[in-house]
């Protein structure tokens, strides 16, 4: 996700978002930062399944099934998959060069979001405040960096 930003004061900024696909290390972080292994996970998937394929394995053929259970466990199965895919961090960075006459200097903003749908409300606030004050909110998700 680009956007090409005009600030009041003339610089162009350009904000950008990116999908983490591992959460940002940081100081809160540190000591939790370890896992373990995938091992567990990965167990209770193959127990799950096999668990699956025995009940439809040992249910007698005269039981009527209505349609809508399989897509109910469907739906169970997926909830923390989905959840996890939506609830990623993004990274998301406000930069510009600085403008032509060297007056303003280039600055980088950069931050983390959680959420999909929550970062394009964040970057779509990001981009007002910029065509209105030529800054990032500093009370916003990002601050700067040198």
């Amino acid at each position: 996700m680009n956007r090409l930003v005009h600030g009041e004061d003339g610089r162009d900024w350009v904000v950008r978002a990116q999908m983490e696909w591992r959460a940002p290390a940081t100081a809160d972080d540190f000591e939790h930062d370890v896992a373990g292994s995938y091992g567990p996970g990965i167990a209770m998937i193959a127990v799950t399944a096999v668990l699956a394929i025995v009940l439809i394995m040992w249910t007698p053929a005269d039981v009527m099934i209505p349609s809508w259970v399989p897509l109910a466990l469907l739906l169970i199965a997926l909830f923390f998959p989905l959840r996890w895919i939506l609830r990623r961090p993004w990274t998301v960075v406000a930069e510009t060069e600085g403008d032509l006459a060297g007056d303003r200097p280039s600055e980088r903003w950069v931050g983390t979001i959680r959420g999909m749908f929550t970062v394009r409300g964040e970057v779509s606030k990001i981009t007002k405040t910029i065509q209105k004050h030529s800054l990032p909110d500093f009370d916003g998700p990002l601050h700067p960096v040198e």
